[in-house]
């Protein structure tokens, strides 16, 4: 059979039918993206349509690249996190149209691409020491675990004394997001396959027979993407914009931010899945790198943000994925939701984010293999999962850790720890804060 020849199922211990059940649980996750990216990017003055059509184009072609050419079982998609910094940093608060910024979103894109080509991206993911290779699991797994409570419903904001509280479980949503959460944990205790897709169909049906969830129409055709296509030229017609300490800042954040963010939740993930060799590192990194890159120029040419290998992708991981195969199937989901949106979207967020949530609690076992007794080792292990999670910023964890330990290292005289590798990424960490634009 091609299929298992190509994409190594034996070699791997997964089958067909476990890796289409992984490509449905991880595209269910993070279908969510297809609303919440255009809705966060109107704030800058992106059309919401063109960008709808870009942000699933982007996730198409990244998504199949990476399980065609890296096969692996990750998904690729526009950053939460990146399109923020971008609507709201970049545009609201520092001024620059949203043309500019997507120039810097390609930009950055190109550099990755490069880097990657030379192998430098490659040989520093090897440099990075073990203790933070496992803290970013961790991290990966607390941001998750928060993510999926806040979009639950189980927290919210709270005031300046207590910043975040348990919030009303009294609510229908909130107690079906207490049932799917029940269900899946069950289902799993029960060793059903499939018990996150499960659990998540289950609590949308729900929805649907309370009223909750409204089918207003099951298809509709994809919006232009004229309106966006290669707006990112505008970033090198405006020298007077591009030319400034701003905008070197705006560089610099994306391009540290998507290094970060993709390195993370590539070891992460890995971790998880099993990917990783004897010494922390992931076989062939080089690959997944290059379509990452890749990805984020598709993004900025088509319209959106920076694009890049998604967390959500340890919930297909759990129900099994080990091959790129999971990867095409998600990626033609996204291809059918430019036609079905309307239908591939109604999973809503009490039915998503107990997955987020037990998918976060699977990823924390990692921790414990971190040397508690050596503080240079613990601390910087430390910071990047609490920063992760508490900042709401996968980047500015990871940079946390990599500048923790690298003054650590050099303060307490433990230079022997320390390589070119690691050294680099502690400087690149620490422009990364001395020149983030902080509003």
């Amino acid at each position: 059979m091609f299929l298992d020849r190509y994409f190594k199922f034996k070699e791997n211990n997964t089958s067909l039918k476990r890796e289409i059940l992984g490509g449905l649980t991880t595209f269910f996750t993070m279908a969510y993206i297809i609303v919440v990216n255009p809705a966060i990017l109107e704030a800058c003055g992106i059309p919401k349509s063109a960008s709808f059509t870009a942000t699933v184009l982007s996730a198409f072609l990244g998504t199949l690249l990476m399980g065609v050419y890296a096969r692996r079982p990750f998904a690729i998609a526009p950053y939460m996190g990146e399109n923020a910094f971008i609507a709201y940093t970049v545009c609201k608060v520092l001024g620059f149209p949203w043309q500019v910024a997507l120039g810097a979103v390609f930009l950055g894109g190109v550099l990755f691409f490069f880097l990657t080509l030379f192998k430098l991206r490659a040989w520093l993911s090897k440099s990075i020491p073990q203790s933070l290779k496992y803290s970013f699991s961790a991290g990966l797994g607390l941001f998750l675990a928060f993510i999926g409570l806040n979009i639950s419903g189980f927290i919210s904001l709270g005031t300046a004394s207590a910043p975040v509280k348990l919030a009303n479980l009294k609510t229908p949503d909130a107690l079906l997001a207490v049932f799917c959460l029940l269900l899946i944990s069950l289902l799993m205790i029960k060793k059903v396959r499939g018990a996150f897709l499960l659990g998540m169909l289950s609590v949308t049906f729900l929805g649907i027979l309370e009223g909750k969830i409204k089918i207003d129409s099951w298809w509709s055709l994809p919006p232009s993407l004229a309106p966006t296509f290669f707006k990112f030229t505008e970033f090198f017609r405006y020298p007077e914009l591009v030319l400034t300490w701003g905008m070197f800042s705006v560089v610099l954040t994306v391009f540290v931010m998507d290094f970060v963010d993709t390195m993370g939740t590539l070891i992460g993930v890995s971790a998880r899945a099993g990917f990783l060799d004897k010494d922390g590192n992931l076989p062939e990194i080089e690959k997944p790198m290059l379509v990452d890159a890749l990805a984020t120029i598709f993004s900025a040419s088509l319209g959106t943000t920076t694009s890049g290998t998604y967390i959500e992708s340890a919930s297909g991981v759990e129900e099994g994925a080990r091959t790129g195969f999971s990867s095409v199937v998600c990626a033609f989901l996204f291809l059918l939701a430019l036609f079905f949106s309307p239908l591939l979207t109604l999973v809503p967020p009490y039915a998503y984010g107990p997955v987020l949530i037990i998918v976060g609690s699977l990823m924390i076992f990692p921790v414990v293999r971190i040397d508690f007794s050596d503080y240079t080792e613990y601390i910087p292990a430390f910071s990047v999962i609490v920063f992760s999670c508490f900042t709401y910023n996968l980047g500015v964890g990871i940079t946390a850790g990599f500048l923790f330990y690298l003054l650590l290292k050099l303060f307490s005289g433990r230079f022997r720890d320390l390589n070119g590798g690691r050294i680099l990424l502690g400087i690149i960490s620490l422009l990364f804060f001395l020149f983030y634009p902080y509003k």
